[in-house]
């Protein structure tokens, strides 16, 4: 039997991803775009969650107390952790950014 995960955001997550969202509408001007950005995200993060340790972690010279997961949606990599029964998603960054300087 499969165990269940919950799901819990990070209010840093939710302010990256708000972020994201606010300049795909409003600077680039494409508020469809932004729309479906959000769907693919909560979509991605809702089939992970069925299976959260089933992927490889993301690898880094940082050692860090909880192993860091991610997943790509588009140009993007939503982050988290697993910590017992909760599927903490820790950050959205796009990805041609320094990740390691980002992630705690």
């Amino acid at each position: 039997m499969n165990k269940k995960y919950k799901l819990q955001y990070l209010p840093l997550f939710k302010e990256d991803l708000e972020q994201t969202v606010l300049y795909i509408s409003d600077v680039l001007q494409n508020p469809q775009s932004a729309e479906k950005l959000l769907d693919d995200v909560e979509d991605a993060i809702k089939k992970r969650l069925q299976f959260p340790l089933a992927f490889e972690p993301y690898h880094s010279a940082r050692q860090r107390k909880h192993k860091y997961y991610k997943i790509q949606v588009r140009n993007f990599y939503v982050f988290y952790v697993v910590i017992d029964d909760v599927m903490e998603v820790r950050r959205f960054i796009y990805s041609k950014r320094d990740i390691d300087s980002i992630l705690p």
